[in-house]
């Protein structure tokens, strides 16, 4: 009512104060996600130039093309990813449900170029290792720190979870169903995905206003 009365001016009045909804989605707050040219900025931003920015790239492709948490992302072992089926299998998901899932051919190639240039020889089988020694696996939070710094530097706003939202947008974009979109997701409960349909503002006002953002 906001957006029809504020921007639109098809309302004489605003009359959002008037409408009540149930209380857990009175107080749900949409998930954030970026729009195409944030994303073109960012991926365009990638480096190559030392350890940190090759590690960083294929952190950025797993979590903004297979929506990948960061607990998940820092879980990841050597033995999950088969370069000749271009697919990662993800055995530590938040609902207990492993899958295995098509890897882009941009994100094969990134984590190729990690794995060959910048990975050291370990005893430890997680993808993903710290780049000083003693070398070991990477924590959540290194991966969400990761993300952060790489948007910063692109100078896209957001966070590590605003690329999740993002890859729920493209499949709500692509014409998934709610529960295609859960399974992808990794969510055990149908009532987690339902949220991310509140993203899809850009169907909305292309089917009832003809626009196009």
């Amino acid at each position: 009512m906001k957006y029809l009365y504020g921007e639109r001016k098809l309302l004489r009045r605003d009359l959002s104060p008037l409408l009540t909804g149930a209380r857990q989605w009175a107080e749900a707050i949409p998930p954030k996600f970026l729009r195409p040219h944030e994303v073109q900025r960012l991926f365009g931003a990638l480096e190559f130039s030392s350890p940190w920015h090759i590690r960083a790239a294929a952190i950025v492709h797993l979590a903004y093309t297979l929506g990948l948490r960061p607990k998940e992302i820092s879980l990841i072992s050597l033995d999950d990813v088969s370069f000749r089926k271009a697919e990662l299998t993800v055995r530590e998901r938040k609902g207990k449900n492993p899958v295995t899932l098509p890897m882009p051919e941009q994100t094969v190639k990134a984590i190729a170029a990690y794995l060959i240039g910048v990975r050291p020889k370990s005893r430890h089988r997680t993808l993903f290792l710290t780049l000083h020694a003693p070398y070991g696996p990477v924590f959540p939070g290194t991966v969400v720190g990761t993300i952060g710094r790489a948007m910063r530097e692109a100078g896209v706003p957001g966070s590590a979870y605003w690329l999740r939202h993002t890859y729920a947008q493209n499949l709500l974009e692509a014409g998934l169903s709610i529960y295609e979109i859960q399974l992808m997701l990794g969510h055990d409960r149908i009532e987690s995905t339902k949220p991310y349909l509140h993203i899809h503002i850009k169907l909305m006002r292309e089917v009832l206003f003809d626009e196009t953002l």
